[in-house]
């Protein structure tokens, strides 16, 4: 007679297994096996808002297996995912097969591999009915809120639309960032930049207005700029002052959840949904030679930048071999969590440090490697030493004639020690500061320079940037909204739902978003508001560490939400809102008019607005420039039924030509064909010719 250990997944299940041996038997709940009907509320509000959980359809036969191996099974161990949601599936898991509670029958593990998964088996404890009340609590929220609001979003707006605690709120962001958009006015603003030659050296370097007698200036029109520079090309110019200083850079620290998404998003150009669903393989296990089958990173459901002791003392070891002493610090870098974080897992890290990225890069596939990389890169880096670099800021006095003294200003620097950027350059995709010039000349007090080239710029400010993935995951987070395990989920909703679209990496909310989202501040203010979320979320957090009761907490929400509910349907009474179509500039051949966008069963289509009299309808489609290979006709940008994009012929279909690489503006110098855009690493691309028979077909150049 063996043990059952049951875990959430095959693939976890089969790494766990090459742990234990032959007297245990690993076996995969295929993660929850209990949850609410879909065909009603499934809580009984009137006895302490208890759900009534029902085995997931489908799972019938799985859970019957289930029951037959814990029949005969010596002792049994729950060891789904160390979280609020597999502390869930554990208490439903014993639930469903009777176990005793009190048993110590759970088994948790930051990482899989053999010291932690034979260390957590060594180690069961009780099960954690905190952590258990706390998903109970969110799950008995979000059903209310979804089951209660989402009902008279259908009636009053449109159907299969729906609200929630966290999509409601990230709506909101996105809507919210579009109306400041919309009404933004751009000021004018100039600057001035001149090249300056140091008659020492010869060498001509960069300096930019910074102002006048020592004050910042500030410059509004072309006159006032044409003028200054007028003084400044008959001025006396010389160096004012030379500062020189050390910066240091430190790392960032090792990646949370939310942190890893971001920069996946940024940096590997991968949605958070594919970046949790990459993270979760790395997690459960991948076969690596000499290893086998091994958990290549911590759990990565995490918002706490801990780190053991033990993975601290190996990356610290691994640096020193690697890179030398001059690059590990003498103490290592400890990194301070935010204050509502969950400090239950590690940061996400590699679990063997040795086990470089290149070195097992043919066992991963390409997405695998980048995501690995990016954790074991940024993971290592955390703990070397920062980057030292010796700057230099020179003020250049401009002399007029008419006794008018402008300031430029100068700077630069130079690396004098790489640190950690020899392996992780976290600032090679932001601006950095003292850029202009990287190696000034050798300037000193009182040199005379001389002015080669001086140039006004016109410039406008700008509003602010639309949301992407990683900066409204940031938002989210800044804002304590969700936790780490909702914002992929909740990203999918907003598009799924139409709410919000993407164009390029950017969110634009859609009139059925702005109008929903009007909605909801109008009627349901609380759900949308960022303030009353952040504190709704820290409330169900204390639940987690049994401050606070989770039916008085629901209670007290429900009570004033179903208040409001009822309120909301008396002043609405027979009321239907309208969502405005969305014109756009193409003409109906056929009458003249301005044809507007329409959604329908395979997604959105342009519709003549004097339906029925005219019932002209077209796909959507963008003319992007480019000639097709086969016919010569333009190449159009369009979108498959799921939405999804891709390039044709206008003259389909006569014209088969077909792609998923966007033209790239250029043709090829062999046939003159359209180049198209084929995608890689870090935003990379390389240059393919649309003609297969062209020998550029497999790639031209790298950008």
């Amino acid at each position: 007679m063996s043990n059952l250990l049951i875990v959430e997944s095959p693939a976890k299940a089969k790494t766990i297994k090459k742990y234990l041996g032959s007297n245990y038997k690993v076996v995969a709940s295929m993660g929850h096996v209990r949850d609410l009907p879909k065909s009603k509320m499934g809580i009984d509000i009137e006895n302490g808002y208890k759900p009534q959980y029902i085995s997931i359809r489908g799972k019938s036969s799985l859970i019957n297996e289930l029951k037959k191996e814990a029949k005969g099974a010596k002792k049994i161990y729950l060891a789904t995912d160390p979280d609020r949601e597999g502390e869930a599936i554990s208490w439903h898991l014993a639930t469903l097969l009777g176990l005793d509670m009190d048993d110590r029958l759970r088994v948790t593990f930051n990482e899989i591999t053999k010291t932690a998964v034979t260390e957590g088996v060594k180690n069961p404890r009780k099960i954690n009915m905190d952590l258990v009340d706390a998903q109970q609590a969110r799950r008995v929220l979000d059903r209310l809120v979804g089951y209660e609001i989402s009902p008279i979003l259908w009636r009053k707006i449109k159907k299969n639309l729906s609200a929630g605690r966290v999509q409601s709120v990230a709506t909101r962001l996105i809507v919210d960032r579009e109306e400041e958009i919309n009404k933004f006015k751009p000021e004018e603003y100039w600057t001035v930049s001149a090249k300056l030659k140091h008659l020492a050296e010869g060498k001509e370097f960069l300096a930019k207005l910074y102002g006048l007698e020592d004050k910042k200036l500030e410059i509004k029109t072309g006159d006032e700029a044409s003028e200054i520079v007028s003084e400044i090309e008959n001025s006396d110019i010389s160096v004012k002052s030379v500062k020189h200083s050390q910066k240091k850079r430190s790392p960032a620290p090792p990646f949370i959840t939310s942190t890893m998404q971001q920069d996946a998003s940024r940096i590997l150009n991968m949605s958070s949904r594919r970046t949790m669903q990459i993270a979760q393989q790395l997690y459960e296990g991948v076969e690596i030679p000499g290893f086998g089958l091994i958990g290549l990173i911590s759990y990565m459901r995490t918002d706490s930048l801990r780190v053991s002791d033990e993975a601290i003392g190996d990356v610290r070891t691994f640096i020193n071999e690697k890179f030398g002493d001059a690059y590990c610090p003498k103490n290592p870098r400890i990194y301070k969590s935010k204050k509502n974080a969950q400090d239950a897992h590690e940061a996400i890290r590699p679990t063997t440090v040795a086990l470089e990225p290149d070195k097992i890069r043919k066992n991963l596939n390409n997405d695998q490697y980048k995501l690995y990389k990016l954790i074991w890169d940024r993971f290592v880096a955390s703990q070397m030493e920062s980057q030292v670099l010796d700057t230099v800021s020179s003020d250049i006095a401009s002399v007029a004639s008419s006794g008018k003294r402008y300031i430029l200003r100068a700077t630069g620097y130079k690396v004098r020690f790489a640190g950690y950027t020899v392996l992780y350059d976290d600032s090679k995709d932001e601006k950095a500061e003292d850029s202009d010039n990287a190696n000034l000349p050798e300037l000193k007090e009182g040199e005379k320079l001389s002015l080669n080239t001086i140039s006004p710029e016109q410039h406008f400010t700008q509003p602010p940037a639309r949301f992407n993935e990683a900066t409204l995951i940031k938002a989210l987070e800044e804002n304590g909204i969700g936790r780490p395990s909702t914002y992929a989920p909740t990203i999918s909703t907003i598009l799924q739902r139409e709410y919000v679209i993407k164009e390029g990496k950017m969110f634009k909310p859609t009139s059925l978003g702005s109008i929903t989202t009007q909605f909801m501040e109008s009627n349901f203010d609380s759900i949308v508001d960022i303030e009353f979320t952040a504190n709704m979320e820290k409330e169900l957090d204390e639940i987690e560490d049994g401050k606070q009761n989770w039916v008085q907490i629901i209670d007290h929400f429900y009570k004033d939400l179903k208040n409001n509910i009822n309120t909301v349907e008396s002043q609405l009474d027979g009321v239907r809102i309208k969502i405005p179509d969305e014109e756009t500039d193409v003409v109906c051949e056929l009458c003249g008019r301005n044809m507007v966008v329409k959604s329908g069963r395979y997604g959105k289509f342009l519709a003549c607005p004097g339906y029925p009299e005219c019932k002209n309808t077209k796909p959507i489609t963008y003319n992007t420039g480019a000639q097709c290979p086969k016919c010569g006709g333009n190449i159009l940008l369009r979108f498959s039924k799921n939405g999804n994009k891709y390039y044709g012929c206008e003259n389909a279909p006569k014209c088969d030509f077909m792609t998923w690489y966007e033209p790239a503006g250029q043709n090829c110098e062999i046939c003159g064909k359209t180049l198209l855009k084929k995608t890689g690493f870090k935003g990379r691309y390389t240059l393919i010719c649309s003609n297969e028979s062209c020998p550029n077909h497999n790639g031209v150049t790298k950008s």
